[in-house]
């Protein structure tokens, strides 16, 4: 059991990323800023193998739950922790680095999309956001390759961190198609994202 200095720590660090009254990052008018997750759906083959070798992080189950708004200090470390990753991680294809295909590990220097995002999920748990809040999500980009990219769970809206992109933007400010992504409920499971196409739709105009 944790001593109540370390749950004292662990209260003040959550309490200094959430629960505030201000928004940080607005919202986009006229989508919504939040995914509309629906069935459960098949695990990328990537993510299988990564759970094998870590189980203890694809078994973490949690109780749905509103997302907690995020404070002043909690985008300035979401940004921080993108940025960094961009900055520290050479991006290479899985073909490159392991001579095959759908390798999900986490980057020593060098590292595909998948990769990025489990290191930036890491230290995001880390800094003491919850993991039911951190998702790995898979989408396809305008010229219709798959890609990877963390979505972040908040009252604000759910936001991505991506290698291609340094800025943390609301889902709906990005020009990908999204797929799925991990379920909040359980960090081994996979579910749907049902208006995911609508997101390309309305970036056309924009």
């Amino acid at each position: 059991m944790a001593s109540w200095t370390g749950v004292k720590g662990s209260i003040a660090a959550f309490c200094a990323l959430f629960i505030s009254a201000n928004t940080a990052i607005p919202a986009q008018a006229g989508s919504s800023p939040w995914m509309q997750t629906g069935s459960v759906t098949s695990q990328p083959i990537g993510h299988y193998e990564f759970c094998q070798k870590h189980k203890g992080e694809c078994s973490v189950k949690s109780k749905t739950s509103v997302a907690p708004r995020v404070t002043e200090r909690g985008w300035a470390t979401i940004r921080q922790v993108n940025a960094a990753v961009n900055r520290e991680i050479t991006p290479v294809t899985d073909q490159e680095l392991f001579g095959r295909d759908e390798v999900w590990s986490y980057p020593q220097d060098a590292g595909d999309c998948e990769d990025f995002v489990l290191e930036k999920r890491k230290r995001l748990m880390r800094k003491g956001f919850s993991p039911s809040e951190l998702l790995i999500t898979v989408v396809r980009k305008p010229d219709g390759e798959g890609h990877a990219v963390l979505t972040v769970r908040t009252a604000q809206g759910d936001f991505v961190l991506d290698n291609l992109e340094n800025g943390v933007r609301l889902w709906t400010q990005t020009p990908y198609r999204y797929l799925k992504r991990q379920a909040s409920f359980n960090s081994g499971r996979w579910v749907t994202i049902d208006n995911g196409a609508e997101v390309v739709v309305g970036s056309v105009g924009n």
